[in-house]
């Protein structure tokens, strides 16, 4: 297990989409684990291959806030949003842009197909923070960042503070 550098915007390897995981063998297995660790040494709640380089469908997702929550991490390979219902405002932040939290409007319940890290299929159906948190990892995944959700003033504002973050 290794800790990855986490890519911060605007680097434009965020903008790629991944690529569909044919191959569920020790490299798999491999990635999930450095994604585990590198999501937990951030710390964040969720994480996305692309985040860290690697151009595959899969991110990770532990919404086990608490320290007295035990850990509740569940991995994502190759997903699907099918379904999407209500309305929600949530204050998101994202690894890839450091210090920075907006309100981001989301769907308020999801239904996710995927597999998991040995290949398995599995249907999910999320609210509150695990759906947020799918359907932000997922964006990922597409290439979308939290800052095209944003209004036109929020995304110079929030791009400025990013470029001199760096």
């Amino acid at each position: 297990m290794a800790v990855r550098p986490i890519l911060h915007y605007p680097d434009p390897r965020l903008r790629e989409p991944g690529k569909t995981v044919t191959d569920f063998g020790p490299e798999l297995q491999e990635l999930v684990s450095d994604m585990a660790e590198t999501m937990y040494a951030a710390p964040g709640v969720g994480l996305a291959a692309t985040q860290i380089g690697v151009d595959q469908r899969v991110f990770i997702v532990d919404t086990a806030t608490g320290d007295d929550e035990p850990s509740d991490l569940r991995v994502f390979v190759n997903p699907e949003i099918v379904e999407l219902n209500g309305e929600i405002l949530f204050n998101e932040g994202c690894l890839s842009f450091p210090g920075a939290t907006e309100e981001i409007e989301r769907a308020e319940r999801v239904k996710v197909k995927a597999q998991n890290e040995k290949g398995e299929a599995f249907e999910l159906e999320a609210d509150g923070l695990l759906a947020v948190a799918i359907q932000h990892e997922n964006d990922h995944l597409d290439g979308k960042l939290m800052i095209d959700k944003l209004g036109v003033l929020r995304r110079r504002y929030l791009h400025r503070a990013m470029i001199k973050r760096r």
